[in-house]
């Protein structure tokens, strides 16, 4: 009955039973082609959890650092100016606005809700890179080695860990950067208007993505006229001005008050830097020992040979600094673009590596920057006590880089501006209650800035404070109230100021925070009564957009 060849095994008896004469057909030819299709695929799928998991990771740790210290001023702002949508602002474009409404609406109003879409942008950045990395050509190390620099990198460490719009710039500038490469590998020149989506959203992220744009096409005209051929690359660049053109009619409908408060940053806010040490400071943004990867990122674009029908994205590198150098932008300004150039110059290296037979340059390349991103860390991130980061603040001397022009005490700029905003309404409303009840049917609460009036506005409801106003920025176009202001409760303002306002001016408190940045440390809080004139009078002469 069977056949007399020993079976084992649970599918013994599914293999047929050959006669003795029966020829055994041997392997067949693509069988081999099976198998490498099989490994390459494990190797994607290793190299996909790899990247997974340092994503992840960083994700984990924004959540585990988000409530460390306290709330953003700008954050407060975007929250009151989520209670405010519309398609444009006085100092940023209208995205974050709505970010922050979702988020709140979504997730509620802690710490970890509004950074929650930060955590997940700085993981968005380290698939965006891996992503540029293979279609560079690179593969596992080339990968991991972008991912690694992306993970440590001080500037989106530091971005990442509040709501800011410029969290999610990099992900629309490596968008379009990614795009472009896929149609530079062959992809289908009708992903230009893909192109043109990511850039029109981004745009309603930062008007700093115009300069990205203006950048990117004036690389197209040294090293890719022949995309400038395509019908497809305007139809994405009309896509980009229909998304943005709302916004752009708001500016106009309001005499583009965007650019006056560049101006006024530039004059009053913006600390000097010379253009030496603008690009000195590059280097301390992305980790001065990541930076030899951006160099080689250079190199590859402008060099190598495998980087050679990339090369319009180098000359897009050049002119965004360019433009930042002759504008005198901030130091950060030009932060969105370096995930191109750490993912072509991880590809420049692995390359190098294995051409030479270096395997032990792997570990020597990723040890010390994972050493150095670890100590780096703690000035870029919420992660020590806070009487332990202003030491590791002054040990490294960190307050040398400054993009604003003021003394932040004993913290960097950007811890500094998450300390004092809960106690700012707090000890508004001790002051409030202390008000007769007719008073406060018709008392205002005036603050001198957007921060101020943010943490008014975003703490205050549950002091039963009434909203507040400010002459800063948006919040002078939201108005002065229909309050009869009789009775005003001014925080932060000059004293002088106030008395041309009011016959009776008397100061009641004092904030304090020894971590706040000085300007909101020891600030007063004044009651106003006697009004020489209604404050919807007085608010033109009150205006500051800066």
């Amino acid at each position: 009955m069977g056949n007399s060849r020993n079976k084992t095994g649970l599918f013994a008896w599914s293999e047929p039973e050959l006669a003795p004469t029966e020829l055994r057909l041997g392997a067949s030819p693509a069988e081999p082609l099976v198998v490498q299709d099989i490994a390459t695929t494990r190797r994607l799928i290793s190299v996909t959890a790899l990247i997974c998991s340092v994503a992840g990771a960083l994700f984990l740790i924004h959540l585990l650092t988000a409530g460390r210290y306290g709330y953003f001023r700008d954050e407060l702002y975007y929250a009151a100016c989520g209670q405010h949508l519309a398609w444009g602002y006085v100092d940023h474009a209208p995205l974050i606005a709505v970010v922050c409404w979702f988020a709140r609406r979504l997730l509620g109003d802690s710490l970890y809700s509004l950074r929650f879409f930060p955590a997940l942008s700085a993981a968005g950045k380290i698939f965006l890179a891996s992503w540029m990395v293979r279609e560079l050509g690179g593969r596992r190390f080339a990968q991991l080695l972008a991912a690694v620099v992306v993970f440590f990198c001080p500037i989106y460490l530091t971005m990442d860990s509040f709501l800011s719009m410029n969290s999610f710039e990099p992900l629309f500038w490596m968008g379009c950067v990614a795009v472009a490469m896929r149609i530079a590998n062959g992809g289908s020149p009708r992903l230009w208007l893909l192109f043109g989506a990511i850039a029109g959203v981004g745009i309603l992220n930062k008007h700093s993505t115009l300069f990205f744009g203006l950048a990117f096409f004036l690389s197209l005209l040294i090293s890719g006229r022949r995309y400038l051929r395509s019908p497809w690359i305007w139809l994405g660049a009309l896509i980009s001005f229909l998304i943005f053109l709302p916004n752009l009619l708001w500016e106009s409908a309001h005499r583009f008050p965007t650019i006056e408060v560049l101006q006024n940053a530039a004059r009053f806010k913006n600390a000097p830097v010379s253009w030496y040490a603008f690009l000195a400071e590059q280097a301390l943004l992305v980790h001065p020992l990541a930076f030899p990867v951006v160099v080689a990122g250079l190199w590859f674009f402008f060099s190598a040979q495998q980087g050679r029908r990339y090369r319009f994205l180098g000359w897009t590198y050049i002119f965004i600094l360019a433009q930042m150098l002759i504008l005198k932008g901030r130091i950060y300004y030009v932060a969105p673009i370096y995930p191109m150039l750490f993912a072509a110059g991880a590809v420049w290296i692995e390359t190098r590596i294995e051409q030479r037979g270096w395997d032990w340059a792997r570990r020597a390349i990723l040890v010390p920057l994972t050493i150095g991103g670890i100590v780096a860390a703690p000035l870029a991130m919420p992660i020590l006590p806070v009487s332990a980061a202003a030491a590791y603040s002054d040990f490294w001397d960190i307050h040398k880089v400054r993009v604003e022009n003021y003394d932040s005490g004993p913290l960097p700029q950007f811890f500094a501006d998450m300390f004092g905003w809960p106690n700012q309404a707090k000890v508004v409303a001790s002051v409030y209650r202390s008000l007769p009840l007719e008073d406060r049917a018709h008392c205002v609460i005036l603050a001198a800035n957007y921060g101020e009036a943010g943490a008014i506005d975003y703490f205050g409801a549950s002091y039963g404070l009434p909203r507040a106003i400010s002459p800063h920025n948006n919040y002078y176009l939201w108005g002065p109230g229909d309050s009869s202001e009789q009775v005003v409760i001014a925080v932060g303002m000059d004293e002088h100021k106030l008395q041309r306002l009011f016959a009776d001016v008397q100061q009641v408190a004092t904030i304090t925070d020894s971590y706040a940045v000085p300007d909101e440390n020891n600030l007063p809080v004044y009651l106003c009564r006697n009004p020489r004139m209604p404050l919807s009078r007085a608010w033109p002469s009150l205006k500051f957009f800066g």
